[in-house]
């Protein structure tokens, strides 16, 4: 698997000097989960920002009420049928709208300061690309554009001359361990993992979990796709490939540790032995402040640590074994190439059928390993050349996955 290495350290390559005024910020996928957590972020700051661009994929009402609320300069939402509540909802606010995917990659053109990048899926992949080009700096929030993409988005992060910053919690932890550490001296990254809410379960309560079982994170509220992930652990298999195309190291300097705490979010071991973490209560808006502000920080309403209070954080080895996704970032990482897209489509295939009861929870992984091993087979793994290459093997491990679904159910 080819990479692009960074001069830097793998993310960041200058700070934005903001010469005193507001900073021009763009929330593609205003309504979710990371974009409300930016927006409520933005609102504490008063001046500090000024919203040129929010986006959403269907829920105009939202998308209508945080335009109106944040001032911003343009609404876009990506399905057209919902285009007609938009406008209506916004005549006469001045606030421009427009609908459609064009829309959306025309939206994220708009020159900002900072786009965060936080539309999910593949969806994602076209208006991110779009935003490198055009912004200063890119926050992303979006898994596919490493998972599915990462050379090619790299490349265009480095040709374009846009500042990356992650805003995952453990790719953040990593990113802010790392600080202005020449990467040479880097000996290992270590992301955490919860360990999901079947960390402890026997191997027959793992084969019969429910969907209900599946979507109680045991720190976090998030989407019912990304806790599954957790519970499968295969959110940290993907998170391993995003840190691959982050940060200047070869695949076995990747490694994950369960935290069922989840206070140690990612740690940096060094050459000489020290080992630098970043720590934090679990609260999306602490990693999302360091993507806005770095490198200096702003003020973020998270819970303060209270170590004392805690008492004690515990670490264990993950048991790939019981939880076979995580062992399918290596498999990734030998195949190279698309592999990775292939794997995150088939992955979210498994995960619908699995929410929808067509197949039991086990069959996550496995329908997603072999999935990709049968890309892998027909030679549909090689190099992308470009974006539509990486959206046509992730049409392909959709196919695929779609097609074994029988043989699981």
């Amino acid at each position: 698997m080819q990479k692009v290495m960074d001069i830097d350290s793998g993310v960041t390559r200058a700070a934005v000097a903001h010469e005193g005024r507001a900073r021009r910020l763009s929330v593609l996928g205003a309504t979710g989960s990371v974009g409300t957590s930016t927006l409520d972020l933005v609102a504490r700051h008063g001046e500090a920002f000024e919203i040129e661009v929010l986006t959403a994929q269907t829920n105009a009402g939202a998308l209508a009420d945080l335009a109106l609320k944040h001032h911003a300069r343009l609404a876009v939402i990506g399905d057209e049928r919902a285009y007609p509540e938009l406008k209506s909802r916004l005549v006469g606010s001045g606030i421009e709208v427009a609908a459609g995917p064009a829309a959306l990659i025309e939206a994220a053109s708009r020159p900002v300061d900072c786009v965060m990048a936080a539309i999910v899926g593949a969806a994602g992949l076209r208006p991110t690309f779009a935003a490198a080009r055009a912004a200063r700096r890119v926050a992303l929030a979006n898994k596919e554009c490493l998972v599915s993409a990462g050379a090619v988005f790299m490349s265009a992060i480095k040709d374009a001359g846009c500042e990356l910053l992650p805003v995952d919690s453990e790719h953040s932890a990593v990113h802010q361990s790392i600080g202005g550490h020449d990467p040479k001296f880097i000996e290992r990254i270590v992301l955490t993992a919860s360990g999901g809410p079947f960390r402890t379960a026997t191997d027959a309560e793992i084969a019969a979990a429910t969907p209900e079982q599946a979507a109680r994170h045991p720190n976090f509220s998030m989407g019912r796709k990304i806790t599954v992930d957790s519970a499968t652990l295969m959110n940290k298999c993907l998170e391993l490939i995003e840190a691959y195309h982050l940060f200047p190291v070869a695949a076995d300097q990747l490694a994950v540790v369960v935290h069922p705490q989840q206070i140690v979010h990612g740690f940096v071991e060094f050459t000489d032995g020290s080992v630098i973490a970043q720590m934090g209560t679990p609260d999306m808006r602490t990693p999302i402040a360091s993507s806005l502000a770095w490198p200096a920080r702003m003020a973020a309403p998270a819970a303060r640590l209270d170590l004392v209070r805690l008492g004690a954080l515990t670490f264990e080895a993950p048991d790939e074994k019981r939880f076979p996704a995580l062992g399918l970032a290596r498999r990734t990482f030998e195949l190279g190439g698309t592999a990775g897209a292939v794997l995150n489509a088939a992955n979210e295939v498994a995960v619908e059928a699995f929410l929808a009861r067509q197949i039991p929870f086990p069959a996550i992984a496995a329908l997603a390993a072999e999935a990709l091993e049968e890309a892998a087979r027909r030679g549909r793994v090689d190099e992308p050349a470009c974006l539509d290459d990486v959206i046509a093997a992730d049409e392909e491990g959709r196919a695929l996955a779609r097609g074994l679904l029988r043989r699981y159910s």
